[in-house]
């Protein structure tokens, strides 16, 4: 039996994509720890003493949640929460970044950008996911997946769920879905499904790899509110495939879909976070 891939267009309206995330705040930093108490309260778990503590704690149980398991005023706290955390980092509008590591293909202006990609004021961010789509449940893990739906809230996840289950099955290798960011500085998150690599680079993984860059483009493509995106590194972490290598595969693909699609994006960002990385896609770049 062939499995075909929902389409966005397949599961928009029961993840409400298109309708903007608005949330209503007038809290301030002081109830921040109201906010953890009262969800740690509903979870049953009240860990440590200190706010740091807590908050750990419920960073940590969050991650193992299973999806739509948060009260609709759970889901109200932990989003005010967020608010309040994302209002007190330093956040990058990639309108306003200028670096001479740029290139323009056509009208497209691309470039590198270093740091951590939940705190990129930029139309679309990419997620590098699992086949589940539903996050990383290993909890304080230090990946991307981790990372992404941490900053976004529970209803990341809570749309990933639904859309996997229209799907019925594990998302393939090389496909991407999209959701809102709910509680990121972006209006929407790209997941996609890089190739897991064991050994030597086959041309397979290749070849996958560049399909999961090019199924992220294509969504831009058709969303027309989509003028700019940042890519994480697919496929460089724990599932192993060689940084320099998927570079090389990243900007490759990346320049060759906008020679062929031209004036569809104003700006796409290789995003980056370790030194090291920073210095492979620049001397490619």
């Amino acid at each position: 039996m062939i499995h075909i891939p929902l389409h966005h267009t397949e599961y928009a309206d029961e993840i409400n994509l298109f309708e903007p995330y608005q949330l209503n705040t007038s809290a301030s930093s002081t109830d921040k720890e109201q906010y953890v108490d009262f969800i740690l309260t509903e979870l049953n778990e009240v860990n440590g003493t200190s706010y740091l503590e807590k908050r750990r704690s419920l960073h940590a149980r969050l991650n193992m949640l299973a999806p739509n398991t948060l009260s609709k005023e759970a889901i109200e706290a932990l989003n005010q929460l967020l608010q309040l955390e994302l209002n007190e980092k330093e956040i990058t509008d990639i309108n306003l970044y200028n670096t001479s590591k740029s290139q323009n293909i056509g009208n497209t202006k691309v470039l590198i950008w270093q740091g951590d990609i939940t705190t990129l004021k930029v139309d679309a961010i990419v997620n590098a996911a699992n086949n589940q789509m539903l996050g990383c449940f290993q909890p304080l893990h230090a990946c991307i997946d981790n990372a992404i739906h941490s900053a976004a809230g529970v209803q990341l996840r809570d749309d990933c769920n639904t859309i996997m289950e229209k799907q019925g099955f594990a998302e393939p290798t090389g496909v991407a879905k999209i959701t809102r960011a709910y509680n990121l500085p972006s209006k929407f998150v790209l997941h996609t499904v890089g190739p897991i690599v064991q050994g030597n680079v086959t041309e397979q993984s290749k070849s996958d790899l560049a399909s999961a860059y090019i199924s992220c483009l294509e969504i831009c493509k058709e969303i027309d509110s989509i003028r700019s995106i940042a890519f994480c590194g697919i496929s460089t972490g724990v599932f192993g495939y060689p940084a320099e290598n998927a570079a090389q595969v990243a900007l490759a693909t990346v320049k060759q879909w906008l020679m062929d699609n031209p004036d569809c994006l104003e700006t796409v960002v290789f995003n980056v976070f370790a030194d090291k990385d920073k210095m492979i896609y620049e001397s490619l770049i």
